[in-house]
């Protein structure tokens, strides 16, 4: 492409995105920041391919040239969604999501998107971390109350984790924490279910990783609460700047490159005998609050990725 703007696909409301969106207006970098979701209703797309793409996307006013696109960034943008009361809404909504997203497919990425949704699977985030060396909970994923039970019993204690963000239809959120297996009935049959061997815990890391660079964050947990799930009781935690051991850290390059990602927040525990055990790995996983709390220099990590694509 070979262009100097940094587009950032992202919804209304994103702080993270904000943060780095700043530095690169620091940096005197062009930014043009949309919604897909916008599409089509309210952003106009137009390609055409001869040599190769070219190309714009208008939202109002504001109009961006595929070939002056340096780096894309996709964050957390809203799914495309299209009024049922347009005719064939369904395949109009597909036939939306396959054009957008093809044109945009070709430009230059921090993370693809495409990566970034097969790096989303835990299976895999399980297996690869495995395959670079990674210590990894005994696991199991299953809708059988029976395997449930018998894993319970077999490795206890044992926590349910979900697969996605927890988030339930009525806003409450659903944190990782223990199972009685006397409580695994055929509710378990409902949906897909991931049970986990629960590690001894001295306390938590959180690896925020841009083109190799690493930002670890030790993660203390002031609270019983905190300690099954440091996400359900961020008031009582405790953020440390840290250093990875350097075995650690080749570690998580090798998964990273495995997975053809420049960005992501990694979990681990740390055991009270100093062994880092992979939990999961975030290819587009927030980081802003670390920041904050530890003043580590992250957004401008990733304002310099998306910038110095165009170099």
């Amino acid at each position: 492409m070979g262009g100097r703007t940094v587009a950032v696909f992202t919804g209304e409301l994103d702080v993270t995105a904000d943060a780095v969106i700043v530095e690169l207006h620091r940096r005197g970098v062009p930014v043009f920041r949309c919604d897909p979701a916008a599409f089509p209703a309210e952003m106009t797309l137009g390609a055409r391919f001869g040599a190769g793409w070219t190309g714009h996307l208008r939202v109002g006013r504001r109009v961006l040239d595929v070939a002056d696109v340096a780096c894309a960034w996709w964050r957390r943008p809203t799914p495309i969604t299209v009024p049922a009361e347009v005719p064939e809404s369904q395949w109009v909504r597909r036939e939306a999501v396959a054009g957008l997203r093809g044109v945009l497919a070709v430009l230059p990425w921090l993370n693809h998107p495409e990566d970034i949704r097969a790096a989303e699977h835990k299976p895999l985030q399980l297996a690869t971390a495995a395959r670079v060396g990674f210590a990894v909970p005994e696991t199991v994923l299953t809708n059988d109350p029976d395997q449930a039970r018998a894993f319970v019993e077999a490795f206890a204690p044992v926590i349910y984790k979900p697969l996605t963000c927890g988030v339930l239809d009525g806003g409450r959120v659903i944190y990782a924490g223990p199972v009685d297996p006397a409580a695994l009935d055929d509710a378990v049959r409902v949906t897909a279910h991931l049970f986990q061997r629960q590690v001894p815990k001295a306390y938590e890391v959180r690896a925020t990783v841009v083109d190799g660079r690493i930002f670890a964050a030790r993660i203390d947990a002031l609270s019983e609460k905190g300690r099954q799930d440091w996400r359900s009781d961020y008031r009582n935690l405790r953020y440390t700047a840290d250093r990875l051991p350097n075995d650690v850290a080749d570690k998580v390059r090798h998964y990273l490159r495995l997975l053809r990602l420049r960005f992501a927040a990694l979990d681990f525990v740390v055991t009270p005998d100093s062994e880092y055990v992979f939990l999961e790995a975030n290819p587009n996983g927030q980081w802003a609050w670390i920041e904050d709390e530890t003043g580590m220099p992250i957004a401008d990590a990733i304002a310099g990725a998306l910038e110095g694509a165009a170099r």
